[in-house]
């Protein structure tokens, strides 16, 4: 009897999801030391804990000392991503029999001639938007009072109120891209920075190979570290720029086709916010949603976010990762808040590049160091991970159709 009971608990078992499972031990802490646990551990520095709290106090210091020194900060790490995705075409000039100072000169000029050209295109598109803003002054003023009143009835405060649908006001909108357009000795200070560096850097970087070669005897892993970033950082720029482009003439002409006003400059801006990881997305849409809903109304308004959300999720979730692959093993959270840390840091300059600066921070901190290189699956390497799990399900539906439900071994909360 106790046997027949034994066998029809367990194929109800088999079928039903939701059974008792047993009560989980709780997990204690192991007795044996780290295998990374040497004499370094103890007696230096006051333990690791000192060590944590000195780390956090550095990156503080140097995080502020970087916001000082940003406005000749950003454009020259801007240059130095900029030569690292132009070093193979100057390599193959090279090797095609151009001399190296001709080459050199060729790609820099080339690729501050682009820059040049898009920052043109974006004045273009900015000028043309500011023209045509005051058009939509009792508009937007109409659009801002339905904004409030919305606000006021879910019980926002006055002032809260106040303070944002003062955004609505013409007058902000235009002294904001007047602003952009006249810092003309912001954009000359800037434009020559990138000039500058983008001739010196690749200069230098003709030396880089037999650089590499002469350390890798001697410091291999820092050899590694600088190899695999660069690797990395070119393939993710390269494929999120062609992949930005797509994405922001496809918008473009969305835009045109549905009527809504300055059309190349909502392009423009989705092209930057793809290099924006997460939030960027949200960044690119908002402008266009709120002139579609002064020209089109609610239909427009729905019509752009299934076009944007399309298109984002197509490029985003599955075109990017397939080409991207393992280039930028980073998690979510933690690109998430690497582009609020750079942009804090940076401005908008940081935000685009948040991506390929967490991995120049990664390379120096966690690939050069093979003691800290276990690290790499806790900020998003998974390929290991992702192996191990799909082990382990495995083992857990084998075990199933064996007749038994094992419970699945999990880390402490």
């Amino acid at each position: 009897m106790t046997n027949h009971s034994q066998q029809a608990d367990g194929k109800r078992r088999r079928w039903w999801p939701f059974h008792r499972r047993a009560a989980r031990q709780q997990t204690q802490p192991p007795a044996d030391a780290d295998a990374d646990a040497g004499a370094g551990a103890t007696g230096q520095g006051g333990g690791r804990g000192v060590r944590i709290l000195l780390g956090f106090a550095s990156a503080v210091v140097a995080a502020f000392g970087m916001h000082a020194i940003g406005s000749i900060l950003a454009p020259a790490l801007l240059a130095l991503v900029l030569t690292i995705c132009a070093q193979p075409v100057r390599v193959w000039l090279t090797r095609h029999g151009t001399p190296a100072g001709i080459a050199t000169g060729a790609v820099a000029l080339t690729t501050f001639a682009l820059l040049a050209a898009f920052a043109g295109l974006l004045i273009f598109a900015m000028a043309d938007f500011v023209g045509m803003l005051p058009q939509y002054q009792a508009e937007l003023q109409a659009f801002g009072a339905q904004v409030g009143a919305w606000l006021n009835s879910i019980g926002i405060g006055s002032e809260d109120v106040k303070a944002i649908t003062g955004g609505f006001d013409p007058s902000k909108f235009l002294n904001f891209f007047t602003s952009l357009l006249g810092g003309a000795f912001g954009l000359l200070s800037f434009g020559v920075i990138v000039l500058t560096m983008l001739i010196l850097m690749p200069a230098d970087a003709a030396y880089t190979p037999t650089l590499l070669r002469q350390l890798k005897p001697t410091k291999p892993n820092l050899v590694y570290a600088i190899s695999a970033f660069a690797t990395n950082v070119r393939r993710y720029m390269v494929v999120t720029t062609g992949l930005g482009i797509v994405q922001g003439v496809i918008n473009g002409l969305a835009l045109w086709l549905l009527g809504v006003p300055a059309a190349l400059l909502w392009a423009i801006l989705a092209f930057l916010c793809s290099f924006i990881p997460n939030v960027g997305y949200f960044i690119a849409i908002v402008p266009p949603l709120v002139f579609g809903y002064l020209t089109g109304g609610w239909e427009t308004v729905i019509a752009i976010i299934v076009i944007y959300g399309l298109i984002n999720a197509v490029v985003q979730s599955v075109v990017q990762p397939k080409v991207v692959g393992n280039a930028v093993a980073l998690s979510q959270t933690l690109t998430f808040f690497s582009v609020l840390f750079w942009a804090l840091v940076l401005g908008a300059i940081g935000a685009i590049l948040a991506v390929p600066l967490t991995l120049l921070v990664r390379a120096v901190l966690v690939d050069a160091d093979p003691r800290a290189r276990v690290w790499r699956a806790a900020i998003g390497d998974l390929s290991e991970t992702r192996a191990i799990m799909r082990a382990e399900a495995k083992d857990r539906k084998d075990a199933k159709r064996a007749g038994g439900v094992p419970d699945a071994e999990e880390p402490p909360a």
